[in-house]
C-alpha cells in the first residue's frame, strides 16, 4: 500500500492512500488539521473520503499531452499509475497543494 502526504500551504493536510492499485483509494485528514479543505467536494468535517478510481481532484491535478507523455518515458511510469505520477510532480503543483510520498 502506498502513501501519499498531502499538504495545503506547507501544511500537513492529511494522506492519499492507495488500498487496491488503479481501483481503491482513501484520503484520510490528520486528526489535529484544521485548516482549508484540500477540495471543496472533499470537506474536513469528513475526515475520510474513499474513492473506487483514482480521486478527481488528484485526477485534476496531473499533467496531460506532451507533458504526461515526457513524464512517463523519463521516469519510467506506467500510464495507469496515477499515484506515482502525482507523487512525482506533486511537489511543483499550481496552487495551495502540494503532495509527496510519505516517508
Amino acid at each position: 500500500m502506498r502513501r501519499a502526504e498531502v499538504r495545503v500551504n506547507g501544511r500537513r493536510a492529511g494522506v492519499l492512500r492507495e488500498d487496491e492499485p488503479g481501483r481503491a483509494y482513501t484520503f484520510l485528514y490528520d486528526d489535529g488539521y484544521d485548516g482549508a479543505p484540500i477540495s471543496l467536494t472533499m470537506p474536513v468535517s469528513t475526515r475520510t473520503h474513499s474513492f473506487d478510481r483514482f480521486p478527481p481532484f488528484f485526477d485534476g491535478l496531473l499533467p496531460e499531452g506532451t507533458r504526461l507523455e515526457s513524464l512517463l518515458r523519463l521516469r519510467k511510469l506506467d500510464r495507469s499509475d496515477f499515484l506515482g505520477q502525482l507523487m512525482t510532480v506533486g511537489a511543483d503543483l499550481v496552487g495551495a497543494i502540494t503532495v509527496e510520498e510519505e516517508s
